[in-house]
């Protein structure tokens, strides 16, 4: 079990890189990697919990730089929830955080080239919000 002494530092950066791989269309497990760093080190809530939301909002950003500089004659008409984005607009990448539909959602949003900075504020709070969820259960 000495594998698992990981020190503050090095949980924090895998929170991050966990975090980011997780929003794209790579599986991850952030949200229990996030659940068991806060139980061995409730002291960096907040640390974890910023690093965790930046990193998996750039993996949206990622995702939706991807969409939107896909050559429009890819069809994407298909995407999960299109229609929905559209008549939502950007507040819509509020539910960028659920599984599946969200990759998604952040990828359709660059598609039909949505402005960037409300696309990148809802996404991030969206995110922000399940983590601090995942963090509270933590340190219960």
């Amino acid at each position: 079990m000495e594998w698992l002494n990981v020190t503050a530092e090095q949980g924090l950066w895998g929170i991050f890189l966990s975090s980011f791989l997780s929003a794209t269309v790579l599986p991850g497990g952030s949200e229990l990697l996030l659940f068991g760093f806060l139980k061995l080190h409730p002291e960096q809530f907040w640390p974890a919990l910023g690093l965790a939301t930046v990193g998996n909002t750039l993996g949206g950003m990622t995702s939706y730089a991807c969409g939107r500089y896909l050559p429009k004659w890819q069809r994407l008409d298909t995407l999960p929830h299109r229609e929905r984005l559209e008549s939502w607009g950007p507040a819509g990448l509020v539910l960028s955080w659920a599984p599946i539909i969200g990759d998604a959602l952040c990828l359709a949003a660059g598609w039909l080239k949505l402005h960037w900075l409300p696309c990148l504020l809802f996404m991030a709070l969206g995110k922000a919000l399940r983590y601090a969820l995942v963090g509270q259960g933590a340190l219960l």
